[in-house]
């Protein structure tokens, strides 16, 4: 009801009570049940606002209650894992895919050298692929990470890292730095919601705020988060579907565990059937001073005296820990499904799958990891070509007419590290299938496996060299003969078989 509604009811009580007839009547035969507000939706108010204005006020509680469960949650440890493993893995290995050879190889080996911690972290702390690894959980977390590019003296080029907190950005500035744009959450957009440019602050690692905040420009900051609607600027925590689901089953196996310790706990309780003292009306509470229930335990083996005139009563909540296992399954599964993965991946129980039920969810899982890696592949490749262009002017590299062809040297793909499959026989014979009918490339099968195929003949060049070189057979390693494999085995074996019978 509103304010119309209250006013007339107020004035003539059967107008208003008809008019709230009437109401329920239109409610009732709404097109969508959804949209009404009968008996089954009475409480349901809702609004429609901006992603921004939606996300604004719950957005620093939201990232408190998540870091929360991160330190103090299995099951968001569960869920935060599945996505490091799967999403970073044994992390990724560039390939440069310019038309000079040479540039390739040595922009590879360069990358390398850079991704060590000494090089690539500002602190000196982390490996891109440590660095890479955390900015995945502190996006599931945090909702987001900015990465900031500094420009220092300290590593092999003038092009290092700065991994920043979204706490850093800070919300009450108000004033931009151009007159005609604004500022959102500590994020400086244009007309169009453009980024411009991120209000950071500066304070020590206590917080205390030592100067005002500095604006740096978008072009300085790369913002790792995921944009859900059009109207949205800042970050939104990914967890932030199932943190009331992992709450509660946290505090039920809490609670089925007290209860669980407190049936184990064997104790005896001797009771005085005839208190001391007088009894009537000489009875005085003096006698009572004696009774402290304060910081009362219940141990094992323990042996305790009651107060005198006091029972023993039992509080037995049943159904707990017969049902936890189901419960807590049932929840663990609502928890992936709200992630988008499976229960197999947040529970690691896969007492309940055979290996198509098993390689079905795998690949359910993996086209919900695929859009994370999209979004980290697009950060990895901004990070790639500001290194390149650093390598350049510091000379640490030498390509000639590189700005006139910067597209065709900074192309580049990246190359996950494999994981193990569930049958590798079976996987095997896939990829010997899609080979030999041309569904799949000897390049794509190294990429699949982690692999740079240039690299792979050329190490399987240099094994067949050396077999050659041994007189070896490497047919016959291939298929097993092994004791067969060197050159005129056969003839020495069966001169070894005649000197036996002899």
């Amino acid at each position: 009801m509103n304010w119309i509604d209250n006013v007339i009811g107020y004035i003539s009580p059967s107008w208003g009570s008809r008019r709230a007839a009437r109401r329920q009547d239109l409610d009732q035969g709404k097109s969508y049940d959804a949209g009404g507000y009968g008996r089954h939706n009475a409480n349901w108010h809702v609004s429609n606002e901006s992603g921004e204005i939606t996300n604004r006020y719950s957005r620093d509680n939201v990232r408190a209650r998540a870091r929360d469960l991160e330190r103090n949650s299995d099951m968001m440890g569960a869920v935060i894992g599945a996505y490091k493993r799967n999403v970073i893995g044994g992390g990724y290995t560039l390939q440069a895919k310019s038309n000079d050879e040479k540039v390739n190889t040595e922009l590879e080996r360069l990358w390398k050298k850079w991704c060590k911690k000494i090089n690539c972290d500002v602190t000196g702390t982390q490996s891109f692929n440590q660095i890479i690894r955390m900015a995945v959980g502190r996006k599931k977390i945090d909702g987001g990470i900015l990465f900031l590019k500094r420009y220092t003296n300290y590593g092999m080029i003038p092009f290092q890292l700065q991994v920043l907190e979204v706490d850093e950005l800070d919300a009450n500035q108000t004033i931009p730095k151009n007159e005609k744009n604004k500022v959102i959450g500590g994020v400086e957009v244009n007309s169009y919601n453009k980024i411009q440019g991120y209000w950071i602050k500066r304070y020590s690692l206590d917080n205390y705020y030592i100067e005002d905040p500095v604006y740096i420009k978008e072009s300085d900051i790369i913002y790792y988060y995921s944009k859900s609607r059009p109207s949205q600027v800042r970050e939104m925590s990914d967890m932030s579907p199932t943190i009331m689901r992992i709450r509660d089953t946290n505090e039920f196996m809490t609670a089925v565990s007290v209860k669980e310790r407190i049936l184990s706990c064997l104790s005896v309780f001797i009771k005085k059937v005839t208190p001391g003292g007088d009894i009537g009306r000489n009875f005085s509470s003096e006698q009572t001073k004696g009774m402290d229930y304060s910081g009362k335990t219940l141990t094992p083996g323990m042996i305790g005296y009651l107060n005198p005139g006091d029972e023993i009563q039992t509080v037995n909540p049943s159904g707990q820990a017969t049902d936890a296992t189901s419960y807590i399954k049932l929840q663990q599964r609502a928890i992936g499904a709200g992630q988008g993965i499976s229960y197999e991946s947040v529970s690691r129980d896969m007492s309940e799958t055979n290996y198509s039920s098993a390689r079905q969810g795998n690949i359910e899982d993996e086209l919900t990891y695929a859009d994370e890696r999209e979004l980290l592949i697009e950060v990895m490749g901004e990070i790639y070509v500001t290194f390149v262009i650093s390598c350049i002017l510091s000379n640490a590299i030498k390509i000639p007419k590189f700005w006139e062809n910067k597209e065709e040297y900074l192309q580049h793909i990246w190359i996950q590290a494999p994981k193990k499959w569930i049958d590798p026989v079976k996987e095997a014979n896939s990829n010997k299938i899609a080979l030999q009918t041309g569904q799949k490339t000897f390049a794509q099968i190294c990429a699949e496996n982690g692999k740079d195929w240039k690299e792979q003949l050329e190490e399987m060049h240099e094994i067949q060299k050396a077999a050659e070189e041994l007189e070896l057979d490497m047919d016959k390693i291939i298929y097993g003969q092994v004791t067969k494999a060197i050159k005129g085995g056969e003839e020495s074996g069966k001169t070894g078989e005649k000197k036996q019978r002899q």
